[in-house]
C-alpha cells in the first residue's frame, strides 16, 4: 500500500469515529428528538389554548387543566418506572403500580369528564381527547428520548 492509500484510510476512520461519537447508537437522531418536543408543544398548547377559550366555568377549566397535569406527571413516571426495570435498575413494586394506577386514573377522569361535560360539544370533547392523548404520548416520547441520550 501507497502512503497516500495509509493517509486517507486513517482520515476516513476518523470520520467515522466522529460520526460516531456525534450520535451513539440506539440515541434518537435529532429530527426525532425535534418531532417529539414539537409534538408536546403542539399537544399541550391546543389543549390549553382551547381551555383559555372554552365557554366553561372556572372550576371546570380547572378540573380539566389538573387532568392534564396529572396525566403528563403520570406517563412519565411510568415511562421511567418501565425503562428503569427493563434495564435492570432497582424499582419497588408499589411504586411502579402507583404509576400504573396513576395514569389510568388520570385517562379515566378524563374521558368520564368528557363524557358527563354538558355544555361541551362533540367535536369539543374530541379536541380536547386527542389533545390529551397526543401530550401524554408526545411526554412519553421526550422522556425516553432524554433518557436514551444521557
Amino acid at each position: 500500500m501507497s502512503i497516500d492509500n495509509e493517509v486517507s484510510l486513517e482520515k476516513e476512520k476518523r470520520n467515522d469515529l466522529k460520526v460516531k461519537e456525534e450520535r451513539r447508537e440506539g440515541e434518537p437522531t435529532a429530527a426525532f428528538k425535534g418531532a417529539s418536543w414539537a409534538a408536546l408543544l403542539v399537544g399541550v398548547a391546543s389543549y390549553l389554548i382551547g381551555l383559555f377559550n372554552a365557554n366553561m366555568q372556572l372550576n371546570e377549566k380547572g378540573y380539566y387543566f389538573a387532568v392534564l397535569v396529572f396525566g403528563l406527571y403520570a406517563a412519565i413516571s411510568l415511562q421511567k418506572a418501565v425503562r428503569d426495570k427493563d434495564e435492570g435498575l432497582p424499582v419497588t413494586n408499589i411504586y411502579y403500580g402507583i404509576s400504573w394506577f396513576a395514569l389510568i386514573v388520570s385517562i379515566a377522569l378524563m374521558a368520564i369528564g368528557l363524557y358527563n361535560a354538558g355544555s361541551i360539544i362533540l367535536s369539543e370533547k374530541g379536541f380536547y381527547g386527542m389533545a390529551f392523548v397526543l401530550s401524554l404520548f408526545a411526554a412519553i416520547t421526550v422522556q425516553k428520548n432524554i433518557r436514551d441520550t444521557q
